[in-house]
């Protein structure tokens, strides 16, 4: 059976991985901001913040657009449970590239084939999907 993930679920994910470089979490008022000021749409701080702990959960399709475009992520991440899953994957690596071992291997898979980048790439995945799995079960 395929796991469901929650509006609530998603949005953490976004805030807990995208982050400004050498920094925490985007803080609510941060992302209400610039979404008001890029995008010209209004969205509280506060109710961002009801969205991420799950005490709302029907947003409209604008605001579920404006927070995905503030992350950089297609609105199928929230709508999709499958983009969710691949989406969180590339966002994972994204995450772990932060960590100096990681980069490491990165480095050394630049001078690889197109080819050879993307069996690695898919390896990793394969590995975290699987990790995950176990996570879950445990």
């Amino acid at each position: 059976m395929t796991a469901r993930f929650s509006i609530a679920e998603k949005l953490d994910r976004l805030f807990q991985r995208v982050r400004p470089a050498g920094q925490g979490e985007y803080s609510h008022n941060a992302v209400a901001e610039a979404i008001k000021e890029q995008q010209g749409i209004s969205i509280s701080h506060t109710y961002i913040w009801q969205l991420r702990t799950g005490r709302r959960d029907n947003p409209t399709i604008q605001h579920l657009t404006a927070l995905a475009t503030f992350f950089g992520v297609p609105v199928a991440y929230f709508l999709d449970d499958e983009e969710t899953k691949k989406i969180d994957g590339e966002l994972e690596l994204l995450s772990a590239l932060r960590d100096t071992g990681v980069t490491e291997i990165a480095l050394r898979a630049a001078d690889l084939s197109p080819s050879s980048r993307e069996t690695i790439s898919n390896m990793i995945l394969k590995v975290w999907e699987l990790e995950n799995e176990r996570k879950r079960t445990d």
